[in-house]
């Protein structure tokens, strides 16, 4: 793929908002430790839930009822653990030791991820370029779904607004077993390749490895122990990634992709017009805040400003940052959104169906 100038982004002034910011949060809100534990407890809970529910399919799995609801249980643990801790760890912000995220990162292999890969696409090119065209790797996927203004537009696109509510329900298997490969392999808009010139041949190893280790004890252990027709087991399996996916589906459409989104493009010589800081209080959003469920089912995707601009903090800690951003919005004037999850949910898919049909003078607002 052609290399690209990597974008640069303004530099920060002296008063520029952010100093005083971090500053302040350093200072007040990170003090606060009980937090930190609160966010390892849970995350190692998730973990062995997870495993509770696994073996619970193995245990009461000949029960059909009870087989589809265990991996419906075991799909929406799998999710949270991605959001949460997961998530964490791959920001260097569940630990405070390095070492020890980088040894519970290997343990998303066991759901079939590859935590080098995920590590490289998330903080390198997402949180590095978020919303920018041809390096938010996040938004751009594939051309079966337009976002970027700067995309290809095919004539199915008219219907991505219908057709898309069909296709993020299968999010974690595309994940799993397409997006990971065509990042591996792939050569057409590869956006990996930006970031990485080789690809180590341990990863390449562990990719498949992780593939087969997840299909089989999910999959075919299942199969083999209990006394279920493969096909009620392999429909519990997709019922598993289903339910995760919607769930999931939520955060990743709520945060940056609504109609009235930013998409900044650089100028010639690759630069931006905003500062770092600025440019992810233009291009995030928070939704649903105040909802402690939703809080606790996605973590630091529900106060995403937060996450944006403090992205080595633990989820744990945005509740409380996510006032001081408000604050300083309102003193500097800054761009501050936040919404419940089925504003955010309505308001993707009216940019889908924007986005799906050729720009004209009065869509751009020109007139």
């Amino acid at each position: 793929m052609e290399k690209l100038k990597r974008p640069v982004y303004l530099k920060a002034g002296t008063d520029d908002f952010f100093k005083k910011m971090r500053t302040e949060v350093n200072n007040t809100i990170l003090q606060n430790s009980s937090l930190y534990l609160f966010n390892i407890i849970k995350s190692l809970g998730l973990l062995i839930l997870f495993f509770l529910f696994y073996s619970c399919i193995l245990l009461f799995g000949n029960h059909t009822p009870l087989l589809f609801l265990f991996y419906i249980l075991c799909g929406v643990t799998m999710i949270m653990l991605f959001i949460n801790a997961f998530h964490d760890a791959a920001h260097g912000a569940l630990f405070k030791k390095a070492k020890h995220n980088e040894w519970f990162m290997y343990v998303l292999e066991l759901f079939g991820g590859n935590h080098w890969l995920w590590t490289r696409r998330h903080i390198n090119l997402h949180h590095a370029y978020p919303n920018v065209p041809d390096w938010d790797i996040d938004i751009k996927q594939s051309n079966i779904i337009r976002i970027f203004p700067n995309s290809p537009l095919f004539n199915y696109h008219k219907y991505q607004h219908i057709y898309m509510w069909l296709i993020y329900p299968f999010y974690s298997l595309n994940w799993i077993y397409i997006r990971d490969f065509k990042d591996f392999f792939g050569k057409k808009d590869n956006y990996v390749k930006k970031v990485v010139d080789k690809i180590p041949k341990k990863e390449i190893f562990m990719l498949f490895a992780a593939k087969i280790i997840n299909l089989f004890y999910l999959l075919f252990i299942p199969m083999i122990v209990l006394n279920q027709p493969w096909y009620f087991v392999l429909g519990a399996w997709f019922a598993m990634h289903l339910s995760g996916s919607v769930l999931g589906v939520v955060a990743l459409v709520s945060t940056h992709v609504d109609e009235d989104a930013h998409f900044p493009v650089t100028d010639p010589d690759g630069n931006l017009s905003a500062t770092w800081a600025m440019h992810q209080m233009i291009v995030t959003k928070d939704f649903s805040t105040n909802s402690k469920l939703a809080n606790f089912l996605y973590g630091g995707f529900t106060h995403h400003v937060a996450h944006h601009l403090f992205p080595a903090v633990g989820h744990t800690y945005y509740p409380y940052i996510t006032p001081i951003i408000r604050r300083y919005a309102q003193e500097y004037d800054l761009p501050y959104t936040s919404y419940p999850f089925y504003h955010a949910v309505r308001s993707h898919f009216r940019m889908l169906k924007n986005k799906g049909v050729k720009e004209n003078i009065m869509m751009m607002g020109e007139i």
